[in-house]
């Protein structure tokens, strides 16, 4: 019996010692052995009915179940982490550094109430006055979190303002009103619930996992190939690590689109991807490899040139992630939303008004294209956009002179002369309304040019439309855009005490909400448009 003691002894100081050296695998494997120990101790004394040894191997059993699900934690196994808390829960209901275990898992799962529970009933042992600090700050960080996720009153002006340098503001899952129906664009998609404006919040969602390097742009294409595939292969290997370590990852990873028999797949209720949700709603099946490799060629969202530009970040930094539920949103050249990467998580507005029951679409390539660039690029995601805009495009694009003013573009001619060229051949095309503001989005580098261009202006501006006009239909095509924002403010600057000055600085404040969303400070937001313009 001393030998049995002594071994448990040595067995417990070991694993001990491997948790504080951080040595998470080897201490699991060691409190394991050291628990499946105490359970046959307990047995034995049930039987002795030695009371004394009962109430000492319960104690050391809660404790050694809590430190394996601390070293579980920190492997991200939070499944397993959790399973071990509830069983150290049934020894003592209020262990305190159970209780704080299991907020911080809690807190990992996003599970943003459950864990302020455990976190506030821990506050409740005043024998824990050195660990009040450390807990406080939990607290204080749950309420803050389950606040964002239950109003998604999200504020990032301080990042936006400070040029997205720095450390991104802490984020919590939130889910608007959308909701998962059948899409008449492929497959399934998501949809507004009722009307929103232009700027609302409609999903904050982090990634299941991410992959950054640097592929500088000036090495060869070769090397950038290599650079990418290895990316590629990290990524992957991380997918498979999140969907073996829980249920509820992998099941909802295999609801997604192979790119395969679009028709078939089922409509999953929104509400599995809410983060309260048990794990026992989810399947334990095996990964198909190839389905799943399927699945995130069709699915994985590349953090893109542009937004990386725009947020500051260094240019030669490519990213790949995979984002569940905002990879259900389809593709349009004419997109309604927008989508902007803040650390790990994705956050979705819509970048124009929405009216209820319309599908949400994000533009899977630059919406500043020409129709035959988007139309290559389409084919290397693998579809054919049936899109409102590229039906328009098609037909105006085949005609010659259309093909004429493609070859201009970049070519040193007059930009002038090219847009009015362009206005005229609208006008003789019969092109109306919206189709207007897709060809002038199609060529907004042109239309760029010539307004950033005083010289072009003076010589131009009676023969062509004046630019709050286009500035107007290409958002109403294409929504909300960095590049629009910044010729408008750039004309407003010019401009300085125009009578229509306080006109269009609130057409400026609705497209800068597209572009940042209305979680930002009015008098940031207005700073950080007139930041654009210089």
């Amino acid at each position: 019996m001393e030998e049995e003691e002594e071994r448990m002894q040595n067995l417990r100081s070991k694993a001990t010692e491997l948790l504080l050296r951080k040595e998470f695998k080897d201490s699991i494997k060691t409190y394991t052995e050291y628990i499946s120990l105490c359970h046959n101790q307990i047995s034995n004394t049930h039987k002795n009915l030695d009371s004394n040894n009962l109430s000492k191997l319960k104690k050391s059993l809660c404790l050694a179940l809590c430190n394996r699900a601390e070293a579980h934690l920190n492997l991200q196994e939070f499944p397993q982490a959790l399973k071990d808390c509830n069983e150290a829960s049934e020894i003592e209901n209020t262990h305190f550094k159970t209780l704080l275990c299991k907020g911080k898992i809690l807190l990992s799962l996003n599970q943003y109430g459950l864990a302020l529970d455990c976190f506030k009933q821990a506050s409740l042992d005043t024998n824990e006055f050195e660990n009040s600090e450390t807990l406080n700050g939990y607290l204080e960080k749950c309420k803050k979190l389950e606040f964002l996720s239950r109003t998604g009153a999200f504020d990032i002006s301080d990042w936006v303002l400070n040029k997205f340098q720095g450390k991104s503001p802490e984020l919590a899952e939130y889910i608007g009103p959308i909701e998962i129906k059948k899409s008449e664009i492929s497959g399934r998609g998501l949809f507004v619930t009722k009307n929103v404006d232009c700027g609302s919040l409609l999903l904050v969602t982090k990634a299941v996992a991410i992959e950054r390097a640097i592929v500088p742009e000036c090495i060869f294409q070769d090397s950038k190939e290599q650079a990418q595939l290895g990316m590629w292969k990290s990524f992957i290997e991380k997918i498979v690590e999140s969907a073996k370590k829980c249920n509820r990852t992998r099941d909802l990873i295999c609801k997604l689109s192979t790119g395969e028999n679009e028709d078939d797949f089922e409509v999953p209720d929104i509400d599995l991807f809410r983060p309260e949700v048990e794990d026992s709603n989810f399947l334990d099946e095996k990964i198909d490899m190839k389905k799943l490799l399927n699945i995130l060629d069709v699915n994985s969202l590349v953090e893109e040139l542009i937004s990386s530009k725009v947020e500051g970040k260094n240019s030669d930094v490519h990213g790949i992630g995979l984002w569940l539920l905002a990879s259900l949103i389809n593709h349009s050249c004419d997109p309604n939303v927008r989508r902007s990467h803040v650390g790990d998580h994705v956050m979705i507005h819509a970048s124009r008004d929405i009216k209820a029951g319309e599908e949400l679409t994000l533009a899977y390539f630059d919406v500043f294209s020409s129709y035959r660039s988007r139309e290559e690029k389409a084919k290397n995601w693998g579809f054919i956009c049936k899109c409102k805009r590229c039906k328009v495009e098609n037909g105006v694009c085949s005609k010659q002179e259309m093909m004429e003013f493609e070859m201009f573009v970049g070519k040193g001619v007059d930009m002038g002369g090219v847009v009015y060229r362009l206005e005229e051949g609208m006008r003789r095309w019969m092109v109306r309304g919206k189709g207007k503001g897709y060809l002038r989005a199609s060529f907004w580098k042109v239309y760029s040019e010539v307004y950033e261009s005083e010289r072009l202006i003076r010589k131009w501006g009676s023969k062509i439309p004046i630019m709050e006009s286009v500035v107007d239909s290409v958002v109403d095509a294409v929504g909300s855009d960095e590049r629009i924002v910044k010729v408008l403010m750039r004309g407003l600057k010019r401009k300085e005490n125009g009578g229509n000055g306080i006109l269009e600085m609130e057409k400026a404040m609705k497209l800068g909400r597209g572009l940042y969303g209305k979680i930002m400070k009015k008098q940031t937001l207005r700073t950080v448009l007139f930041q654009l313009a210089n």
